[in-house]
């Protein structure tokens, strides 16, 4: 099933399931038994929101060894791979949906970069769980655009411009609960071109292990997510660009980049 937040033609805030090109509106708590409304809309006409609204929101850092890489001959330092995961924290405020504006701070250099992410969306309460049955809490995966200020990011050590300014989050279009880890392709546009494509699963840690790890001091709730990390390579975008984040069998998330205005 694919699960999504809207704004119907009302503007009022509605939670559905997308059947072909219909929306199926539900009611109550997703991660519960699914309970319909009875009403449904023409998917075209919706404006979508993020798919979930997480009470903690999960990073996983330099979780490709290309990537890392990268990042270890930018900064002069030997190439190792982590022993475990890196994970940090990004701000739920700092999420947008699907086709809408990424802007540009004025007070940013004016260069963003994209980080194209698989995103696990948690569906039951987890602690302590091992690797081998973390995957049964998972509730589905969405995607997510880890939009990054790569000045702020040298310059910031809590990464609080840097990664969470307003829209610099980008997720959707929906969570998808029918998901093959292992035959998933994520391939990023910009302006309608390919600049990167990679096999989905290729992480350092997968999402089996970054749960498991995370629950062994932190119980997981229902709605939390877990951004995946990228691999190689991200790019500048300024204003203008429009950049489409696509994992196949999952759906494709899409933004423009905007100046910010007075």
């Amino acid at each position: 099933m694919r699960y999504i937040r809207f704004l119907d033609q009302s503007g009022v805030e509605q939670q559905g399931v997308v059947e072909g090109h219909v929306v199926k509106g539900t009611m109550g708590n997703i991660f519960e038994e699914i309970q319909y409304s009875g009403e449904v809309w023409p998917l075209h006409d919706l404006k979508l929101l993020p798919p979930v609204i997480p009470a903690n929101f999960y990073a996983a850092g330099v979780n490709y060894s290309r990537h890392l890489e990268s990042v270890a001959k930018k900064k002069g330092v030997p190439f190792e791979l982590p022993k475990q995961s890196h994970i940090g924290y990004r701000s739920p405020s700092a999420l947008t949906g699907n086709e809408t504006p990424i802007v540009v701070p004025k007070a940013s250099c004016g260069r963003l970069q994209f980080e194209a992410e698989l995103v696990a969306v948690i569906g039951k309460s987890a602690r302590n769980v091992s690797e081998a049955d973390a995957l049964d809490y998972v509730f589905g995966y969405t995607i997510g655009n880890d939009v990054s200020e790569r000045q702020w990011q040298a310059a910031d050590r809590t990464l609080w411009r840097a990664k969470n300014c307003d829209t610099f989050k980008p997720m959707g279009p929906w969570i998808e609960t029918n998901v093959s880890l292992e035959s998933l392709t994520t391939v990023v546009r910009m302006n309608g071109e390919e600049v990167s494509r990679f096999r989905t699963n290729d992480m350092i840690f997968g999402v089996a292990a970054t749960i498991a790890e995370i629950s062994r001091f932190i119980t997981l709730c229902p709605g939390d997510v877990i951004w995946m990390g990228t691999d190689e390579p991200t790019l500048d975008m300024v204003a203008g660009d429009i950049i489409e984040i696509e994992i196949d069998g999952i759906g494709i998330l899409s933004n423009t980049l905007i100046a910010e205005r007075d």
